[in-house]
């Protein structure tokens, strides 16, 4: 929070709002994205107090929260952004009634806005066959790219699980990869042995010629040599994906997506994708089936004498 944000809060807001960053930190494991977004949240939250004219935090109820989340919806904000605010205010009331700065909670009778969930664009099957089998390997940067993106598609991980990975963190024999996912919770997922051969090319023949000083233990390396940052991942997937041809353009977060619908496709239970994508709630995961039912609907209308009528 600027110094110009601390200035238009009350001194008892302020320091209630260092403590609960404190905690937020230490405790919570949140990511650096979702701890601002909080921090934000909660700032705009007990500016809006002052301005009604509370004191401190051991003034607020839920009518100045509901009155809040009504500006924040009167002024279009999304329903995930309403969501995602409402959670930080239950979080920070309910911190505050712990440390006894607050009588009652009031964060629980809040409402919690329902986020539109679109369903996620993937590839099909024989999209990704022809992304990554279309893909030439030359040189350290043509076999780093190919690299991550099979193991993108192969694992299902976040952009930033990839580029946290250690080459340590690969253990061919198994067939597995560690990944360590939100909040610092560490768990294996299986890795196809394609992803497997791309990765350990890599290593031989394309690793030591990026590697430099700085580069640690990274398993991935950006051109000079330092870890692969998520950004540069990025930009490496949309770029390939254009030169594919004929594939819808999408990220990381997109090979991902077409990773656990291929999965549910092909089989697998929604418990085993749950553990694979490192989902804390199985609700998450179920948005993939709606992806799945939705193809199987589109396939119906295109294949079906009468699906179109």
């Amino acid at each position: 929070m600027t110094t110009d944000d601390q200035e238009a809060i009350p001194a008892p807001f302020s320091e209630a709002i260092a403590e609960f960053e404190r905690h937020l930190r230490a405790e919570r494991g949140l990511s650096p994205h979702t701890l601002r977004a909080y921090l934000g949240d909660v700032g705009d939250l007990v500016r809006h107090a002052a301005a009604v004219g509370l004191a401190g935090p051991g003034e607020l109820e839920v009518g100045v929260l509901r009155a809040w989340l009504a500006r924040q919806h009167a002024e279009g904000r999304s329903r995930a952004t309403l969501a995602r605010r409402t959670a930080a205010a239950r979080a920070f009331t309910r911190y505050l009634h712990r440390r006894g700065l607050l009588e009652a909670d009031p964060g629980p009778l809040l409402g919690t806005p329902r986020p539109n969930r679109d369903l996620p664009t993937v590839l099909s099957k024989e999209q990704a066959a022809r992304l990554l089998d279309g893909m030439t390997a030359d040189g350290p940067i043509g076999l780093r790219d190919l690299a991550v993106l099979e193991v993108f598609y192969a694992t299902g991980v976040r952009v930033s699980e990839l580029c946290g990975m250690d080459v340590d963190d690969l253990d061919p024999g198994r067939g597995t990869v560690r990944v360590i996912g939100k909040g610092d919770k560490e768990r294996r997922v299986p890795i196809a042995a394609v992803a497997v051969q791309a990765a350990e090319d890599w290593l031989r023949a394309g690793r030591p010629a990026l590697a430099t000083e700085s580069s640690g233990a990274a398993l991935f390396l950006g051109a000079r040599g330092g870890r692969l940052h998520p950004t540069t991942a990025r930009k490496i997937v949309h770029a390939r994906i254009a030169e594919a041809g004929d594939v819808p353009d999408l990220g990381p977060h997109g090979l991902r997506h077409s990773a656990a619908t291929h999965l549910l496709e092909g089989g697998a239970d929604l418990r085993s994708v749950q553990e694979i994508l490192g989902h804390a709630s199985l609700r998450t995961t179920q948005i993939y089936t709606h992806v799945s039912v939705e193809r199987l609907r589109s396939v119906h209308r295109q294949a079906h004498p009468r699906g179109a009528e």
